[in-house]
């Protein structure tokens, strides 16, 4: 690539969407950097994957300390693209960090303690060259910390600077209700959850999306498909060898039932149907939502970011359409 100069029609075709009862407003298609962007991998595909986004309107990108491989390399990689080709357009940006899990040795580098909160934060913004970032977010509950100094921990993080908002992730519905709480009462409210949610898993339906709403939070969803399970990488019922699956990077080969398969497959039947593909529908069924702020979204080529952008432009789901998929997906939630 040349020197990156931003599509001047960047804004024109993705929807923003506000988060919960903020003043916040994120694309309804987000680009996470969990895979792919670890110095492990060539940083000249993360740079095309990442400048195609933000030439399709994507502006929110989201990372954890303890992204790679190695835990960190990601956010250095981003820190690069941040110096070079994203340096005039910091201000467009929604750039969202987390810790909750080991990045170092010994009692201070893992779960969500005041201490490990802020170095890790601090260690962040260093690999990312930055003063601040504006979304902060505990990774996961920390069960034998005491939820108040996780919460003051994170009043703490905005009040001096390091981010504008907070967030939690991987909270279930009682407790996200009891730290939502604590935030509001420490005048920093939470503005965003991110759990995992796809047609594969709805375990947020019942009690955790009533709850957003009713706090007033606003809901992104990672892993909207299923780790590749919705898409068109295993319609043909072999395994690529250079997918999850294959890797077992959190997708092992065990996952991948007959069942599974048969139900895709006729899930990507409906897609054809709507003129889609199995991507997209299943993008565009998790944002169906009108408590879902975004769903984040992983790539390895620019071409896969483009595909899932479509998907905010998908034909609004018919009820027997809605029921079918019901049929197909029900038997496969995780017990």
């Amino acid at each position: 690539m040349e020197n990156y100069l931003a599509n001047s029609l960047r804004y024109s075709g993705m929807p923003y969407r506000r988060s919960g009862r903020s003043g916040l407003r994120l694309p309804a298609i987000s680009l996470g950097l969990w895979h792919n962007f670890g110095n492990i991998d060539r940083f000249e595909t993360g740079r095309e994957i990442v400048c195609a986004a933000f030439d399709h309107g994507i502006t929110h990108f989201d990372l954890a300390n303890n992204y790679g491989p190695p835990p960190g390399s990601a956010e250095e990689c981003f820190g690069r693209l941040l110096r070079g080709d994203l340096a005039p357009y910091r201000d467009e940006l929604i750039i969202s960090t987390k810790a909750g899990y080991t990045m170092w040795p010994g009692p201070y580098g893992d779960w969500g303690s005041r201490k490990y909160l802020v170095a890790s934060l601090d260690q962040s913004l260093k690999r990312l060259g930055l003063d601040y970032v504006d979304i902060f977010y505990p990774h996961r509950p920390d069960p034998e910390t005491p939820l108040e100094e996780t919460m003051a921990a994170l009043a703490h993080i905005v009040a001096s600077g390091r981010a504008l908002y907070v967030g939690l992730s991987n909270y279930p519905a009682p407790l996200l209700r009891r730290a939502a709480q604590l935030l509001r009462e420490l005048g920093t409210p939470c503005v965003i959850h991110q759990p995992r949610y796809s047609m594969l898993d709805r375990w947020i339906e019942p009690a955790l999306l009533p709850a957003l709403a009713d706090e007033g939070i606003g809901c992104i969803a990672f892993s909207p498909l299923a780790q590749g399970i919705l898409t068109d990488r295993y319609l043909g019922g072999s395994i690529p060898g250079d997918s999850r699956a294959a890797r077992q990077a959190f997708l092992r080969p065990e996952q991948i039932t007959p069942e599974r398969l048969d139900a895709v497959r006729q899930l990507n039947d409906i897609a054809q149907s709507r003129g889609q593909t199995l991507a997209q529908m299943a993008l565009a069924w998790v944002l169906r939502h009108e408590t879902m702020t975004s769903v984040l979204i992983g790539a390895s080529r620019p071409a896969q970011v483009i595909d899932a952008v479509a998907a905010t432009r998908s034909p609004p789901f018919e009820p027997e359409i809605l029921n079918r998929i019901d049929q197909l997906v029900g038997p496969l939630q995780p017990q």
